[in-house]
């Protein structure tokens, strides 16, 4: 079966028509998307009806879902689906986490030794404005930079700390000790090298990377932040303008992301599940 594709906004992201992703898929057909995933970074589908079992269900075609370190954040019995979002239960009591304004340019699980790169998120109730989401493609923003400066990014390896990263979320608890001992700061490398294509991309993570190693505090923190002055200009970057239904999945090896704020009186939830993917497929960086 061949897929009805096409790209969003002229951009690198590429929407996928006419799939139901609650029913059965043919073998091909997941061959087929693992493919555009693989040499996209992003896929989105829209007019999807899903319950948590469906969603899982279709993580699943793709490799290992992942339960995440935050299980504060995950639904009721499904350790592998996040909810993102600013509403709570009757007893006042938050439903799921990240549901506060603005969420910086980051890349999930970059904080990990070995981070499962590949990511779902599915729109189930939305503001009337605000609270879009933005991907920005490190393939195309490494091709674009001087030779001068990959030659200079050769084997150069970044700090990556979760508790930067959790420091800046509005609203959050103290991280409790258990998590703090399963997230200690990792160091990646900071271009890696496409197993399908042999393209080189840069990882990056401005909400999470603490420093360069082998630098000083200023000088890292002057590379990372014009890498990503750099790898965030309109030219490499897709915004998705949500619609409820939508899935879109996305490969943290490939692209960074970010959320615009929204009005917090007006609810929002999305669900996220987090997969493992193949590494004759896809980028999967892993700490040195």
């Amino acid at each position: 079966m061949a897929l009805t594709v096409q790209s969003l906004n002229d951009s690198f992201v590429k929407e996928v028509k006419g799939l139901s992703l609650w029913s059965e898929l043919d073998g091909d057909v997941v061959v087929e998307l693992e493919e555009l995933w693989s040499r996209h970074g992003v896929v989105v589908f829209r007019r999807q009806a899903l319950s948590e079992d469906e969603i899982l269900a279709f993580g699943r075609r793709f490799g290992e879902l992942e339960a995440v370190v935050r299980q504060d954040w995950t639904a009721a019995g499904r350790p592998e689906v996040v909810r993102i979002s600013n509403m709570r239960n009757e007893a006042g009591e938050r439903i799921g986490g990240l549901g506060s304004n603005e969420l910086a340019w980051h890349s999930d699980q970059s904080y990990m030794t070995d981070p499962a790169t590949g990511a779902m998120l599915y729109m189930v109730e939305m503001p009337h404005t605000g609270g879009n989401t933005y991907w920005a493609n490190l393939q195309l923003a490494y091709d674009a930079l001087p030779h001068a400066m990959k030659t200079r990014l050769e084997g150069v390896c970044a700090i990556f700390s979760y508790a930067k990263r959790q420091a800046a979320y509005q609203e959050e608890k103290p991280l409790a000790e258990s998590i703090v001992q399963q997230t200690p700061d990792v160091v990646h490398p900071i271009v890696n090298v496409h197993p399908r294509t042999g393209a080189k991309s840069l990882y990056l993570d401005p909400s999470t990377t603490s420093g360069i190693v082998g630098m000083s505090d200023r000088e890292g923190q002057q590379l990372l932040d014009e890498l990503t002055a750099h790898a965030t200009q309109p030219e490499f970057v897709y915004r998705h303008d949500w619609q409820i239904g939508d899935l879109i999945m996305w490969d943290n090896g490939l692209v960074l992301h970010r959320r615009d704020p929204f009005d917090m009186a007006q609810n929002r939830l999305l669900k996220r599940t987090t997969v493992r993917l193949s590494p004759e497929r896809h980028i999967l960086p892993r700490a040195v």
